[in-house]
């Protein structure tokens, strides 16, 4: 669940969450109108989902947004705004993830690590989709 968050200028720019004590059933962390959604699944052996698609609609999304899980080792994140002032450094360790929303967000390896990143689409690719400072 939710063990930090960083806010700048009135605005949540990045939260970190812990995959430790997932509460049971389905828990949603992530607010509805955010472009990236998360959640997570607690269920015991046997359960259905119920057989289901998702509806076709228009989306527009004028920011990437992204999810960096830590499934092995420990990174470090450095929060930055536009003009390169620090806002707050951020250990991410295994089983948790940060949640980057917008600004400057930098990463060091601290530990041998294997991380799973996750952002809404189209990407663009790096020369188009990002700006490096």
């Amino acid at each position: 669940m939710k063990i930090n968050e960083v806010i700048h200028k009135d605005k949540i720019v990045s939260e970190v969450y812990s995959l430790e004590n997932i509460p049971k059933g389905l828990t949603f962390l992530s607010d509805e109108k955010s472009f990236v959604q998360f959640g997570t699944w607690n269920y015991e052996k046997g359960k259905i989902l119920d057989a289901h698609y998702h509806n076709n609609f228009e989306r527009t999304s004028t920011i990437t947004q992204e999810i960096v899980l830590v499934l092995k080792g420990k990174i470090l994140c450095n929060l930055y705004t536009k003009d390169k002032k620090l806002i707050k450094t951020l250990t991410i360790n295994k089983n948790q993830f940060i949640v980057q929303y917008s600004l400057v967000h930098e990463y060091e390896i601290l530990d041998d690590s294997i991380v799973l990143e996750m952002k809404n689409g189209p990407y663009f690719g790096p020369d188009i989709d990002r700006t490096r400072v």
